[in-house]
């Protein structure tokens, strides 16, 4: 497809709550040290639903929502060494920072404390609104591009731009490995990767769903054990077992019938993000030394560490590919949990 920066198609949100729908953008020159992409695939990720359906308050509409990217590198600029031509590479949920302060500097660069950019429906440097990857063609600066290593299916590999890092970053830093117990709390999207993550990690893994009914897909995934959370037993059976419990669910629950599920030095991590505050009894933290914390994404290098994690492992997300006028529809069975597990839109059907 020939590229005029001038006419992008893309698909994007007109306003709050609307469908989705086809829409020329404009995407910016390619600078010395940008990098054109030719988009492949697109991951659908329920943080675009909240954006464009204004759960996370005014956007600047339209929103061109996607920051799970992957495709071919078509124009690097005249500074770049990192990319070229031909390569294939991936976008993930920040393409800015300032890289001058200290969490830039150490490799956080999703915690620019001078504000990072992120993909779409942010105000990049050059005072225009980002737009994401439901669209043909992007242009991203060189630093905050990832190599997508060959050994993982392109489709497959773009949900890992965010559900891959979300779950990989916080396994690696609480210890998930040979000898520990980790539960995965939700089998979604973002629990579906925890669990291979977890797994490929050499970690013990227990899925704790609201029901049984995934329970073979979990095991299929490389979960050793699942369990119910409806059921009350669950959280009997299961007391002072686990080294770190992992959850990816956005709705609230009862957390510290759950921190009573850690080890001595267990920690919980949440990385779902429930509307409703959490209330947390002291003693559930005090008693066993527990840990209670949160994390996001990660940087890019840890990104690009993930990636060759996966494709050293054959891990890619399970996927549903879908032709880009099927978003709408896709939307609504994201929120019906109705996609095993993450829908990517083709680019090549978009325009």
């Amino acid at each position: 497809m020939t590229y005029d920066r001038t006419r992008v198609a893309a698909w994007a949100a007109p306003a709050s709550g609307a469908p989705l729908a086809p829409l020329t953008i404009e995407r910016r020159e390619v600078g010395a040290n940008d990098v054109l992409i030719a988009i492949e695939y697109a991951g659908i990720c329920h943080s675009d639903i909240h954006t464009v359906r204004g759960d996370w308050g005014p956007q600047p509409f339209p929103v061109v929502p996607g920051h799970e990217i992957v495709g071919i590198v078509a124009e690097v600029g005249a500074d770049v060494t990192t990319h070229q031509v031909g390569d294939r590479v991936g976008v993930g949920c920040f393409v800015s920072s300032c890289r001058e302060c200290v969490n830039c500097r150490k490799g956080d660069e999703q915690f620019c404390l001078n504000g990072g950019v992120g993909t779409y429906a942010a105000t990049d440097r050059d005072g225009t609104t980002t737009q994401g990857g439901y669209s043909t063609h992007v242009v991203v600066d060189a630093h905050f591009v990832l190599s997508v290593p060959s050994g993982i299916d392109p489709a497959a590999a773009a949900p890992l731009l965010c559900a891959g890092i979300t779950t990989y970053s916080p396994l690696k830093r609480w210890g998930a490995g040979p000898g520990k117990k980790v539960a995965i709390v939700g089998l979604g999207g973002l629990g579906h990767m925890g669990v291979k993550i977890a797994h490929a990690m050499g970690a013990e893994v227990t899925v704790l769903s609201q029901s049984l009914k995934k329970q073979e897909d979990a095991l299929r995934l490389g979960a050793d054990h699942y369990h119910a959370t409806s059921d009350p037993t669950t959280f009997q059976a299961l007391a002072g077992q686990f080294d770190l419990i992992l959850s990816t669910v956005s709705a609230s629950l009862d957390v510290n019938a759950y921190l009573r599920l850690l080890a001595v030095d267990g920690a919980y991590v949440n990385v779902g993000a429930p509307p409703q505050p959490f209330s947390v009894e002291a003693m559930a933290l005090i008693y066993g030394r527990h840990s209670f914390a949160g994390s996001m994404i990660g940087g890019i290098a840890e990104t690009q560490e993930m990636l060759d994690f996966c494709a050293e492992h054959r891990l890619g997300a399970d996927i549903e590919v879908i032709d880009a006028d099927r978003v709408n529809e896709a939307y609504e069975r994201v929120l019906a949990s109705d996609v095993r597990y993450r829908f990517v839109i083709d680019a090549a059907t978009i325009g």
